[in-house]
This record gives C-alpha cells, sequence and structure tokens, in this order.
C-alpha cells in the first residue's frame, strides 16, 4: 500500500486541475491575552500579527500547488481591496487569475482572532445569494472554453451561490461531451453543503462530512449499518459513482457502486485545528484521481494527508514533502490499513 501511495504522490507533478466555487479571504489575528475589558467581560487581545491566507476554493488550489500540482481557480470576487490582495496571493504560487470574475458584490472575508493558540471570535464579511446571470455566465464561459486543459475538476461548494444548478449542469454535461466525443472522463469531485444536493447528480465523488452526510441523508448516523444506509441513500440522490464521509477522529468511510463499504481509520497524531481540512482533502483526492488512482487509493492518500494538516494551526496546508515523508516514515501505513473494512 505505502509503495502504491508513494508512486501516486511521484505522479501529481504532471496534474491541472480546475476548482471551480465559492472564494474566501482568511483574515487571521493573532495575539494574547493578558486582562479582561473594563467596558464589558470580554477579553482584550493585544495584536501580535495579522495575516491573510487563501480560503474556501482558494484554500484547494492552495493545497493542490503545495501538494506539487497545477491547479486554476474559477470563483467571483468583488471589485474591491480584497480582491486585488487575493489575485495577488494567488500570482505568488504562480496561479493563474484568468478564471477569476469579478461580480457586484465584495469578496468573502472571514475573519478570525486567536490568542494563546484559541480562536476568540470570527466575524464574516459577505454577501450570498445567486449571483448575477452575467456573472454566472462569465464563468460558464471560462469553463466550457477551457475544460479539455484538466486532469480533474474540484467543485468546492460552502454555499454562497456560486454553485447553482445551471452552472453545474453545464459543466457536468461539458464532462459528459468530452467523454462522448473520445475523449477521457474528467473525474469531478465536490465537496457539498447539504442544500439541494441534486445540483450535483452525475459528478464522480461527494465528500460530505458526518453531518452533512446525516442533513443530506435524512438519517443519524451512529452505526455502522448506519454509515452504509446513509452512504446508499446518497449515492442514489446524487447519482454519483462514489461518496466519502469524512468523519474526524473516526476516519473516513467510502462506498462506491456495486461495492462494500470501505472504512479507513484516521492517521492524525494530534488534532489542533480542523480548519480547512476538507479542502486538503478534496485536493489530494482530485490529484489522485487525476493520476489514474481507484477511489480506494485516492481516499486512502487524502486521509493521510489529512491526518498531517489538522495538526497545525489555521488554514494550513500538507506539502508534497511532508505527505512523502509520512508515507516513508517508521510509523507503518500498512497497520492503519489493517484495519479497514
Amino acid at each position: 500500500m505505502r509503495t502504491k501511495l508513494e508512486k501516486l504522490v511521484q505522479k501529481f507533478t504532471a496534474k491541472k486541475i480546475l476548482v471551480v466555487g465559492d472564494i474566501i479571504v482568511d483574515h487571521f489575528v493573532w495575539g494574547t491575552v493578558n486582562r479582561i475589558s473594563p467596558e464589558a467581560p470580554v477579553p482584550v487581545v493585544d495584536v501580535t500579527k495579522e495575516e491573510l491566507l487563501l480560503g474556501g476554493g482558494a484554500n484547494v488550489l492552495h493545497n493542490i500547488y503545495s501538494l506539487g500540482g497545477e491547479a486554476v481557480l474559477c470563483g467571483i470576487i468583488g471589485d474591491d481591496d480584497m480582491g486585488e490582495r487575493l489575485k495577488t496571493l494567488l500570482q505568488n504560487l504562480g496561479a493563474s487569475i484568468d478564471g477569476l470574475v469579478k461580480g457586484k458584490r465584495p469578496t468573502t472575508v472571514k475573519t478570525r482572532v486567536v490568542a494563546q493558540g484559541q480562536q476568540v471570535v470570527r466575524f464574516d464579511r459577505e454577501h450570498t445569494g445567486v449571483p448575477s446571470t452575467e456573472t454566472i455566465a462569465a464563468m460558464i464561459a471560462f469553463i466550457e472554453e477551457n475544460i479539455a486543459d484538466f486532469a480533474a475538476i474540484i467543485i468546492s461548494d460552502y454555499y454562497k451561490g456560486v454553485i447553482g444548478q445551471t452552472l453545474m449542469k453545464r459543466l457536468l454535461g461539458r464532462v459528459e461531451e468530452l467523454a462522448q466525443s473520445g475523449g477521457r472522463k474528467i473525474p469531478v469531485v465536490v465537496d457539498p453543503k447539504p442544500r439541494q444536493p441534486e445540483r450535483f447528480y452525475g459528478a464522480s465523488l461527494i465528500t460530505p462530512n458526518h453531518m452533512e452526510a446525516e442533513k443530506m441523508s435524512g438519517m443519524t448516523i451512529t452505526t455502522t449499518s448506519d454509515l452504509r444506509k446513509a452512504a446508499a441513500l446518497l449515492l442514489e440522490k446524487t447519482g454519483c459513482q462514489a461518496v466519502l464521509i469524512t468523519r474526524g477522529e473516526s476516519g473516513m468511510a467510502l462506498l462506491e457502486k456495486g461495492k462494500d463499504l470501505f472504512s479507513i481509520p484516521t492517521t492524525a497524531q494530534a488534532v489542533f485545528d480542523v480548519t480547512g481540512a476538507g479542502d486538503t482533502v478534496i485536493a489530494a483526492l482530485a490529484l489522485g484521481l487525476a493520476a489514474d488512482a481507484s477511489f480506494s487509493d485516492a481516499a486512502a492518500l487524502a486521509n493521510i494527508a489529512a491526518g498531517v494538516v489538522v495538526g497545525k494551526i489555521g488554514t494550513a496546508t500538507v506539502s508534497r514533502e511532508e505527505l512523502l515523508a509520512v508515507l516513508q516514515g517508521e510509523e507503518t501505513v500498512e497497520t492503519a490499513f489493517s484495519s479497514c473494512e
């Protein structure tokens, strides 16, 4: 298993991924707390550092680059300072900004105040809802013109309104047209929000977390039997080839059409922050599928990548070197998979 996964990681450098979805700027304010405000019973944070990081679909792209691949982001930014700063962050990675569309709403910004390693408060600046017809048309035009250049497609859905029925229908329709004309069927991997799962009908794989899987399936998941039933319902609802349910410290569960449930135990040694962990999972999954991995091998690799990233604080990524170090390390990856069902 270890050798097979190492070979997959080595193939990442030749793969180009299209990321379509909601774009976020993650603004972190770091500081310390030594006193309580005399004005109200709240901590006073002495700010020591601020930083802007790529979030949402942009963090998925960042993970792809960190893992050694290449990606292009297609989504909406505002005609504002944060939009320009986000473009600079992308360009610093060497990423194209041709897929960015300026909409009629501000760039989404999530500000987290962190003191002594603990998040004190988060506040969001965003406008959600369905974008204008012109904005979606511009995104669709970019996708249709460039889709053949990509080895896989990621849909990063934060339910801000960008990933709607019209866009998904055109994208999945174009993927099918390319496959029918003799080309390789491009895998489409979706990190979904629970509402309107019919938007993703016909995608290759969806990756809800435990809570999202419960909402999408309409059932409570407490046992392995529940997990199997929920995953089967999601396959039926979405028409996907596979569903991967991420379950935090309980690892992941993969169900493919016509196969038994495949459970993968977590490889995380310590969990400090799950911010952006889903972005790491879907980036590694897409790169694996782009390299012609099976769903189970791609999921195993994504699980290991997630185990690294949750040991970091903030909107983090895992590098290709870190992933290879785990695969080549003394801790036997095979032991973790010996308990897979």
